[in-house]
């Protein structure tokens, strides 16, 4: 956000409280950044509106629902046009498996988040997904042994602190 998008320190201190509990009530946001309950709600539709605000969700926690299984796939293309990274975008992208994909720079052309019950369900995803499309050159697996930080959201400084030291 810049200066001029008419976000101001107000905007980004709520950012910063919703991104953590976005079921916090307006009444004790307002507490929070000293504003009062109708304009936090008033801000909020507009952080909404504009986009700025992209969705309000749930973190659920893979293993409580039976997706212990973190496996990252590092995916390198025999060759790159629009077409095909289009193509691998929208079949990567259709399967349940993916939490997150990024078309990257670099070694790989592609990281791949998976969740998975076990390492017995990544086997056919690798054959459908990898093995199977000849323009796929090559993969490289890594698997989660443990989960040390995994954060959502961006992190927010004030204005007059993003300049700090």
């Amino acid at each position: 956000m810049t200066r001029d998008s008419g976000h101001d320190n107000f905007d980004l201190a709520l950012l910063e409280l919703v991104q953590r509990d976005n079921l916090t009530p307006a009444r004790r946001l307002g507490e929070a950044v000293g504003l009062s309950e109708s304009a936090v709600l008033r801000r909020l539709r507009r952080l909404r509106r504009d986009k700025i605000i992209a969705a309000d969700i749930s973190v659920i926690s893979p293993a409580a629902i039976g997706r212990p299984l973190t496996i990252i796939a590092l995916v390198s293309l025999e060759r790159e046009s629009a077409a095909i990274v289009d193509t691998f975008a929208r079949r990567i992208g259709a399967r349940a498996e993916v939490r997150q994909c990024w078309y990257v720079t670099g070694e790989s052309d592609w990281v791949v988040v998976l969740q998975l019950d076990s390492m017995a369900g990544y086997e056919p995803f690798t054959r459908e997904m990898f093995l199977a499309d000849p323009n796929v050159r090559s993969f490289r697996t890594l698997v989660a042994m443990r989960e040390v930080m995994s954060q959502a959201g961006v992190k927010i400084a004030p204005r007059n602190a993003a300049r700090s030291k």
